[in-house]
Formats: C-alpha cells, structure tokens, sequence
C-alpha cells in the first residue's frame, strides 16, 4: 500500500494522483523454517488442502486488490466529491489523507495484534471495518461524514493488511509456492492501479461518486465469506503475554504525525516552522518508540527482528524503490494527461501494459527464477530493469508518441514483477513465526514512509523546476515536460540506492550463507541454519 498527497494545482504540479497505486508490494512472508518448530507461540491448527489453500490466497489478493483500487479509484471521482459535497479546496485533501493517516500510522500496531489475538481475527475484524466504513462513504452526505468513513476505511485496511501476508506465508510453506503466491500479490497491486483509474472514470461517469465506495460492498461481503471458510484458525500468544501500550502510542502518534508532516510539505514547504517543528516531533516519538522497545518487557516490535540483514535491507529497498516509482506511476500519467492531453480513461489503458508485464513476470517466472538463482539475485536483475525503464523516459521529448517513447518503459516496467516479491521475501527472511505479524506491518510501514518521501520530493523539486522555467517565459507543455525529467532522474537515482544496498547491504542474504545472526536471540544462534530455494530462512525457535 502506498500514500497519496493531495497538492493544490496552484503550488504543485502534481494533484490527486494515489501512490497507494505505486507498485503496490506484496507484504512480507514469514520463514518457513519456523512453522514447525516447537516452541512457536501462534500455528495453524492444520494446514488446509490445496483447493482450500488457493481459495484463501485468492481472498488475501482480493483483499489487497480492493485496498489499491480505493486508493486510484478515488482521486478521478474528487472533483464530482467536491461539487456535490461543497468541499474546501483544502478540505478536500482530507478524503485522501484521512485514510492515510490512519492506514500508515496503524500498520505496525495492527501487525502486533495479530501475533497477540490471532491473524484470522484481525484479518476478519479489518475487513468488515473496511466494508462498514465504505457504506457509509458511499451514503455520505456531508464532508465531514465522508472524512469520518475515510479514517474508518484506513483503520480496517491497516488490520487486514498488516496480516494478510502473514496468513499467506503460513498457508504456503514450500518456497517455490511461496514466491509463486508472493507473484500473485504483486501483479494485483500493479493491476489495481491501472483499473482503478479506469474504473473509477467508468463508475463516476455512468452512475455516480458514490459508488466508488458502493462497489467495495459486494466485493467485500464475498471475501468476507470466503475468509471465514478458507482461512484456517490461529491461536495467537494472547494480550496476557503482555501488550506494551506506551510502545504503541509512540510509534502510532510518531507515524500519523510524520506522515500529516510530509503531506503538508506541498503547501507548507520543506523549511517552514511548521514542517520543521511537527517533523521534529514526531522524529521525538519514534526515536522514543525505540528506546521504549529496548527495555519494555513485551515489546511491540522486538529490536531483533532488526538484527536481520534480510529484514533490514529488505525494508531499505522496499522504501527506496517505492519513492522511486512514484516517477513512473504518477508522473508519467501526469505527463500523459497535462502534456500529451490523454484522458483519465485512456491514460489508464496506456498504463495497462505496465500492468501486463509485471503480472507476466510476476506470475510466470519469478517463483522459478527466485528458486534458481535466489531471491537476492532476482532483486538485482528486477532493479537493473527498472533502472533502464526510468532512464528511458529521461530522453521522452515534449510531444511524445506512444510506441516509441512510452511502450519501452512499459515493458521494461516488468522488473517490478522480479523485485517486488524478492524483496518480500528478504524482508522476512530473518523473522520468526511468532513476529510474522509485526515484521508484515513493519515491512508495510516503510512501504507508506517510501510513498510518502517520493511524493513529497520529486512533486516538490519537479513543480520548482516547471516554475522557475514558466518564470522565464518557457512554453508551459516544455517547463511541465521538464519538471517531469527532474522526476524521473530523482526515481532513477534512488533506485540506484535500492540496488547498493541490494547488491552490498543484503550479500549472502536469500543464498543461504549469512550468518545466524538473523534470528537475533543467544538461545537461536547456535541452531542450524535451513535455506531452500534461495530463500534465507531463520533458525527454528
């Protein structure tokens, strides 16, 4: 899941376009390694049978295909929201930061909630939220009851997200079914992006705003249903082992205060008081939040998940790669639409070919590719391709013709299918079963911080440029096109980053030869280390 800013069209040159859409990750995969270990705090009862087990994986992708879809879907239905509502300019922004605020600030509270009460529980309780809260946007009536619905949508999606991948990596044990499922997540995200720009064109147009929530009902009912049956009971550590809530307001206030922070640096600026003075602050929480954890007697994240090398460098890479992509996601459907006049319907069908080369990849080749080489390979060669896919549109002139300025990138694009479900399984290569649950968040967590540090970046260094040059007498399609370019070499720069740490941060890592400090306990060390697959899996507990 990814962050969407909403920038007033008269700072910023970037408006309501969703990085939820962003490459939208799949969530970390827990070790398999640990599932069978005896003294694992939370298992399944049984592992279900195969038909059962592809059920439930088609429940978790539906899950996360309807979170990428509320976050593109919206922002082509602002402006009917808008008139029919009587929104404020500003106030407007809050149908999209409402949901974000609660989304990225409860990620890692809800990941620990589900090691505590059992992932079915919170996967269940979130879902129903999320479909609750979605009826009532749809029959809002006021801007204020539509703001409300929002936050409530963001809290269920941050339950059911938060464990989701920790459901689907208990299910699927074997690596290469693992890193076939982790192909699923991520093609939906990529998909879901692309459908739900054209779909919410097709919904507001034909029917009305309103069901672009409305839609969310049925859709949600049915997972619903299918959950219950498909998804098997778990048994979580219980709250009597101890829930540290100090732990969890720190870092649920530090989170929803950096991210108010970071979205309100489009109007407020990079060095105004009030960006600098909130930042601190919720610098002040989280720095806290880490502190507590180092001493609480249950901790809400326990430091040594981030001992692990795997979950580590993983999470580095996936924050770099998604504030990449924000480059290619939003940028080039800003250009496509404000420089090369394309509709919103018709910019999101050029961007359905992105959409078909992940998921071909994704679901095709990763699995095999990832079982040969190693997940750390797969991740370099997935960074490489997308490099070129950005770099290409670093020679994309003013008036660009589809095919031969555009189509390259797309097909290029398909590297997201090779990296996003290999960094998934770094990030989750040194956790144990029993912090499936909060690794998934925290994994999830840096995926929101990325978004949010893309948009807040290049929208800003990109609408500086246009400026300046509409300052100095450029035609506006060259200054538009030109902020653009600084977008896409920031994307391609911090790519690079991801592929540093890939290649340096994360050697050995997914090929089965780091050493056993990923577990992180003295009592752990000294297990034997299993790896199969190219996946690193951590020592039993």
């Amino acid at each position: 899941m990814a962050l969407q800013v909403d920038l007033p069209e008269k700072d910023c040159l970037l408006q309501n376009y969703p990085l939820r859409s962003v490459l939208s990750a799949p969530g970390p995969s827990a070790p398999s390694s640990s599932l069978s270990s005896p003294g694992v705090i939370m298992s399944f009862a049984s592992r279900p049978a195969g038909a059962s087990r592809r059920l439930a994986l088609a429940v978790i992708a539906t899950s996360a295909l309807m979170a990428v879809l509320d976050g593109s879907i919206v922002t082509v239905a602002m402006p009917s929201i808008q008139s029919h509502l009587g929104f404020s300019s500003a106030g407007l922004s809050w149908v999209v930061n409402s949901y974000q605020l609660a989304f990225g600030g409860l990620l890692l509270l809800a990941g620990r909630l589900g090691d505590l009460l059992g992932r079915k529980r919170v996967f269940l309780a979130g879902m129903a939220l999320f479909v609750a809260a979605s009826a009532v946007a749809g029959a809002a009536t006021s801007p204020a009851m539509l703001v409300a619905a929002r936050f409530g949508q963001g809290v269920g999606g941050a339950a059911s997200s938060a464990v989701s991948l920790g459901i689907l990596v208990t299910l699927f044990t074997e690596p290469r079914e693992r890193a076939k499922a982790l192909g699923v997540f991520a093609f939906t995200g990529a998909a879901g992006a692309s459908i739900g720009q054209v779909l919410g064109g097709v919904l507001t147009d034909a029917l009305s705003w309103h069901w672009i929530f409305m839609i969310n009902i049925p859709i949600g009912l049915a997972t619903l249903a299918a959950a219950v049956k498909a998804i098997p009971a778990d048994r979580g550590a219980g709250l009597r082992s101890g829930v540290d809530v100090l732990g969890a307001l720190l870092v649920t206030g530090g989170l929803m205060l950096a991210i108010y922070t970071v979205v309100g640096t489009a109007t407020a600026g990079w060095t105004s008081a009030r960006t600098l003075g909130l930042g601190t602050l919720s610098a002040l929480l989280i720095a806290g939040f880490f502190g507590r954890q180092a001493t609480a007697a249950a901790p809400l994240m326990p430091l040594r998940i981030l001992r692990s090398r795997g979950v580590a460098g993983g999470n580095a890479v996936q924050l770099l790669m998604i504030a990449a992509m924000f480059a290619f996601q939003i940028v080039v459907a800003l250009d496509m639409q404000k420089v090369l006049g394309y509709d919103a319907t018709r910019t999101g069908l050029a961007m359905l070919p992105a959409a078909v080369a992940i998921g071909a990849v994704a679901l095709g080749v990763s699995a095999r590719l990832i079982a040969r080489f190693g997940a750390r390979t797969v991740l370099v060669a997935g960074l490489v391709l997308l490099i070129g896919a950005l770099a290409l549109l670093l020679r994309m002139p003013t008036h660009a013709h589809y095919v031969p300025d555009l189509l390259p990138t797309m097909v290029l694009i398909a590297g997201g299918g090779l990296a996003m479900p290999a960094a998934a399984g770094l990030g989750m290569s040194g956790a144990r079963e029993q912090d499936a649950g909060v690794v998934s968040g925290l994994f999830n967590t840096t995926q929101q911080i990325g978004a949010a540090f893309g948009a807040a970046v290049l929208s800003t260094l990109a609408a500086g440029r246009t400026a300046h040059l509409l300052r100095a007498g450029h035609d506006p399609a060259d200054a538009l096109s030109s902020g653009y370019h600084v977008a896409f070499a920031i994307g391609v720069a911090l790519l690079v980053a991801a592929l540093l740490v890939a290649v340096f941060g994360l050697r050995g890592v997914g090929s089965g030869s780091d050493a056993p400090e990923a577990a992180g306990d003295a009592d752990t060390a000294e297990a034997p280390r299993q790896t199969t697959s190219g996946l690193d899996l951590a020592p039993t507990a």
